[in-house]
């Protein structure tokens, strides 16, 4: 077999080094979109979110609830939420813009307010309180409802919010015997009640919240209070918790794309409460 032209040689040598850059760049770009990780998996934390105090595992298990819930994206396209706590009062939430309505028939009061800006109408016994230090405080007590019955409805989207810190404690069974991962939240300067703090189960299997402890205290050893976080319902692409099997926290759950403003403006009650 004859050998190849000395030049003849170099040149194909060339043109192979040539093809193997090409392919070491082509392979180097970024995926096509189609071939990118769907935007429902991305899940930035909130500003404030304590990353630095935070551990990996426990937050990759935060991302891996919020895609088991519909994901990040279909989180943050879902507007308005209406469900009632414990049987006592009724809430509607635009998170869009941060209006609340809470309905309380027990103390006849009726909240309309803006919970990003603290400004609002309280309607007490159907007459709007005029008495500006007493609007002032009614308004007060109307954000920390929300705060806490939003808490018990969504909590499962909210692990990587503000002043929280993440980390995994063990694998343990919730009280149903659901073999899970638990996470320990605790909170800096945010909420009502900085100073409490949670154990979430989050199942093994289908990565659901199943169970939560909470403390009234930080530092306590066990926990002041155990509830199931069952019965989970596809309302639009999200999934929440409603009409637990304790028959306790939220109930009547509702999901809307539309509302009326005048939910958020008018004393009388939404026919859909």
């Amino acid at each position: 077999m004859k050998k190849l032209p000395k030049r003849l040689n170099l040149a194909m040598k060339q043109i192979k080094a040539y093809l193997l850059v090409v392919i070491l760049l082509i392979s180097c770009q970024p995926q096509s979109q189609e071939n990118q990780a769907p935007e429902a998996e991305i899940n930035p934390a909130s500003p404030g979110f304590n990353a630095g105090g935070s551990d990996f595992k426990a937050i990759g298990l935060a991302d891996s609830v919020m895609k088991a819930m519909g994901g990040r994206t279909n989180w943050d396209r879902t507007r308005y939420l209406a469900w009632n706590f414990f049987g006592r009062r009724d809430l509607v939430w635009d998170k869009w813009t941060g209006r609340v309505r809470i309905d309380d028939p027990s103390e006849n009061t009726v909240y309309l307010l803006n919970v990003n800006n603290n400004q609002g109408t309280v309607f007490k016994k159907q007459r709007p309180i005029q008495e500006a230090d007493s609007l002032r405080l009614m308004l007060e007590r109307g954000k920390s409802i929300w705060i806490n019955d939003s808490y018990w409805l969504v909590m499962p989207f909210k692990l990587k919010d503000s002043g929280v810190t993440l980390k995994y404690l063990r694998e343990d069974t919730t009280q149903k015997g659901v073999l899970s991962h638990v996470l320990g939240l605790t909170f800096e300067e945010v909420g009502d009640t900085p100073d409490n703090r949670y154990e979430v189960f989050v199942d093994q299997s289908d990565y659901l919240v199943k169970q939560w402890a909470y403390f009234q205290r930080a530092s306590q050893d066990s926990a002041s209070r155990i509830w199931p976080w069952d019965n989970y319902r596809r309302y639009d692409k999200i999934l929440l918790s409603g009409d637990r099997s304790d028959d306790g926290g939220p109930k009547n759950v509702q999901v809307f794309e539309t509302l009326p403003d005048s939910v958020f403006n008018v004393a009388e009650r939404p026919q859909f409460l």
